[in-house]
């Protein structure tokens, strides 16, 4: 047995015409759809990027105990289980915050990986002087972000250069390779739709746009302050580098149909997350509450021991239940302390394997959803307090905690929490750029407004979902200060 995981950054179902987008051109994802089981209710679980990956290789939420981070001693990687297992490994991916400080030990799990440089800051080109760029609406980025962009784009002016077409044409070549041979596993990831929405004026051309303002292809994150005119073109902007993943997502089905790999193989094609493009006037992600535009994500699967193809599942599934279903795929014992399910009851019936999903970023609003409601629990105060990271590898995305942070550090108890496995972690007071009571506690009813306009008061509901959320997040081993933080009451 094999599987293909094809995953993208940022991928917004809402443009996607397999959830009803009728004006972006893709028809490789319509045909997806023909080949695939499509999910309608599927959930990311940590915010943003490594967080979400975390999740992908141990099948545990991560929000609640840490912010961005590497891959702990601690944690139990399916992706190691299947190399000790003797299933090959390889992922092919362009996503540069795997070589960051904060992207540590994900690579290495895999029995080969092939690295593509150059997206947006990644310190890939040496330069010392500035590059040239063109005039922006855009603020410039913190860091050396927006000056290595800038550098990179002088070196990627083809198709051929983009880093997206090296990450697909090496997936595409282990395929080409390992076809004939069995128990494998290949990951196949994509730094794009994420900003800055550059590619080519081939897939541009598709998008006629009549704005002629600044560059706009890297909006800030925040409230859009851009007007209607630049927030369109910015639409299309995404739109366009979205027809080019459709394009190199076609070349995946094509292997597909040429090896016949439908008999054997599972096809895998998600996302970490969305982003917001001007919906509700909101720009980017993480700032804001997780609204469906982010959260609620698209999500295919191919299982060729039940090769169901071309129809919809209702049921409720978030990035947790990946874990579980490639480790029963591969007949090897998923990892301990897990909190995802496995999607096969779904994949044959449309049965349910969980009633709720919870989701969230770390300091943020903790939430919940059984697939109509969404809860979003605010912090009690402005303080936002208290808020630790437990971490025995302490990264932030780009470099290490600082000698102040770690100053403040204190061992946590070895036994606080299980899933650690008596690993001394260090427990470190949180900052956090993200203020969930300035929004206060949201509740939503997806049935009756699906686009999030109304919150509602429900005394009810909201005192259900508040006990299922503290259950949930107890079995989680939440740390006592998020139910301090939250005003919830741990029993």
């Amino acid at each position: 047995m094999k599987a293909i995981m094809v995953m993208f950054d940022s991928l917004n179902r809402h443009f996607l015409p397999n959830y009803g987008c009728d004006w972006t051109v893709m028809p490789q994802f319509q045909r997806l759809s023909e080949k695939t089981l499509t999910f309608d209710c599927f959930y990311g679980g940590s915010m943003p990027c490594m967080p979400a990956r975390r999740e992908l290789q141990t099948g545990r939420y991560n929000f609640l105990h840490s912010s961005w981070s590497p891959m702990q001693p601690f944690d139990d990687s399916v992706i190691t289980r299947m190399k000790e297992a003797g299933i090959y490994t390889h992922i092919s991916t362009d996503h540069f915050h795997y070589w960051q400080d904060g992207g540590s030990c994900y690579l290495t799990k895999f029995d080969s990986h092939e690295i593509v440089r150059g997206q947006q800051g990644d310190p890939w080109m040496g330069q010392v002087s500035w590059p040239d760029y063109p005039d922006t609406l855009s603020k410039r980025k913190t860091g050396q972000s927006w000056r290595h962009d800038w550098v990179n784009r002088q070196f990627i002016t083809t198709e051929e250069a983009m880093p997206q077409y090296k990450t697909f044409e090496s997936g595409l070549d282990f395929i080409e390779r390992n076809h004939t041979e069995d128990q494998w596993f290949l990951q196949i990831e994509a730094f794009d739709p994420h900003e800055p929405f550059y590619t080519q004026n081939e897939y541009k051309k598709l998008y006629p746009d009549d704005y002629h303002g600044k560059n706009l292809d890297w909006p800030d994150y925040g409230i859009n302050q851009y007007g209607d005119a630049a927030t369109k073109h910015v639409r299309y902007e995404y739109a366009a580098l979205l027809s080019m993943c459709d394009r190199y997502l076609g070349k995946v089905l094509d292997m597909m149909d040429k090896y016949d790999l439908w008999k054997d193989t599972m096809l895998i094609v998600n996302t970490d997350h969305g982003f917001m493009l001007g919906e509700k006037e909101w720009m980017g992600k993480n700032i804001q509450p997780m609204y469906e535009e982010l959260i609620h994500t698209p999500f295919f699967i191919y299982d060729p021991r039940n090769p169901i193809q071309g129809e919809r599942r209702q049921q409720l599934a978030q990035t947790v239940d990946i874990v579980p279903t490639l480790a029963e795929f591969f007949q090897i014992a998923p990892p301990e302390f897990m909190d995802g399910h496995s999607l096969t009851p779904i994949i044959q019936h449309d049965t349910a394997v969980r009633d709720y999903a919870l989701f969230g970023i770390f300091g943020g609003h903790i939430c919940i959803t059984d697939g109509r409601y969404v809860y979003m629990r605010s912090c009690k105060d402005q303080e936002n307090g208290p808020l630790y990271e437990y971490t025995s590898m302490p990264c932030h995305m780009d470099r290490p905690f600082s000698l102040e942070e770690m100053t403040q550090a204190e061992l946590c108890d070895k036994k606080e929490f299980p899933f650690m496995k008596g690993c001394g972690v260090f427990k470190i007071p949180a900052k956090t750029f993200v203020q969930p009571y300035r929004f206060g506690t949201l509740l939503f009813d997806l049935a009756n407004d699906p686009e999030q306009k109304h919150p509602i008061h429900d005394p009810a509901v909201e005192e259900h979902l508040c006990q299922v959320m503290i259950k949930m997040m107890k079995e989680n081993q939440a740390p006592e200060e998020q139910f301090e933080r939250t005003g919830l009451i741990s029993v």
